[in-house]
């Protein structure tokens, strides 16, 4: 199926993540010989560099591998559904087809199994252009009704919480953090939540406040996520020290907590956690 030109007469644009440089140009390759008239308009090294450039390139298409540093290609791709206005595909790429038999399978999203083979990126090929035709949220593949932004998210945010499940990390129930010169053993129980302060993580219970090195994105697999939420790129949350979610005119949601005076965002990927009655 060829593409249909946008009204603008520009080609169709795509974006591809991963950080292995190898595989990048592989896909490139793979794509020029499938999809000649593609234009590949950036290759990003991880997810975080993904969201900055699919904000800044606004491509129709964003290839993302699962497994990356910095952001992992699912985490970026909720942060890349918030952005405004996002009217772009997603593809995951991963070398792992456990992914492909759960959510990908039912037709939320499409997916490509490394190494990628042409015919395969063919079938990609299609879906992508069908759904750009027609410049609808992206739906499935295998039902009829289309999948809302809304559910979408819901379907990223499991996603996550599978990989994070299949990494086999210990749960934490204890945290060492300092407070200038001394060491603490901090009740995990005890934590209302963890905020990225830089090049540190803030670690805030009751009565004080730690830093420790790990970074959000490690510490989310080792937590219950029964009892913490992951609430921005930078914000962690125990569940059972949330008073209230409050949200303002524009839509956006603050989380107050019962010990505690700060306010803490939640940003719009992951704004279905707390859906609005």
């Amino acid at each position: 199926m060829e593409a249909t030109p946008k009204p603008d007469a520009q080609p169709l644009r795509a974006l591809i993540a991963d950080d292995e440089r190898l595989l990048r140009e592989q896909l490139r390759t793979r794509l020029g010989q499938v999809w000649p008239e593609l234009e590949i308009c950036g290759l990003a090294r991880d997810g975080l560099e993904a969201v900055r450039m699919a904000e800044e390139l606004r491509p129709d298409v964003v290839f993302l591998d699962i497994r990356m540093p910095g952001l992992t290609g699912i985490e970026a791709a909720r942060e890349i559904v918030a952005l405004d206005n996002w009217q772009g595909q997603l593809v995951f790429v991963t070398a792992y087809d456990e992914y492909a038999v759960t959510a990908f399978e039912q037709g939320a999203l499409d997916y490509l199994l490394k190494p990628v083979e042409p015919p395969r990126l063919e079938l990609t090929k299609a879906r992508v252009v069908q759904r750009l035709q027609s410049r609808a949220p992206i739906e499935p593949t295998a039902v009829e009704a289309p999948l809302g932004t809304g559910a979408l998210m819901q379907t990223l945010l499991t996603l996550q919480r599978q990989l994070n499940a299949q990494q086999d990390t210990p749960r934490m129930r204890w945290l060492q953090c300092s407070s200038g010169q001394t060491t603490r053993m901090v009740a995990v129980d005890d934590i209302l939540f963890f905020r990225s302060d830089e090049k540190y993580t803030r670690v805030q219970t009751r009565e004080q406040e730690f830093l420790i090195r790990t970074p959000i994105r490690e510490l989310v697999p080792q937590l219950d996520e029964q009892q913490f939420w992951q609430i921005h790129r930078s914000t962690i949350v125990n569940l059972a020290e949330i008073s209230a979610v409050h949200r303002d005119d524009t839509g956006k949601q603050r989380v107050t907590m019962k010990n505690h005076p700060e306010r803490l965002e939640v940003s719009r990927s992951f704004s279905q956690l707390f859906k609005h009655q």
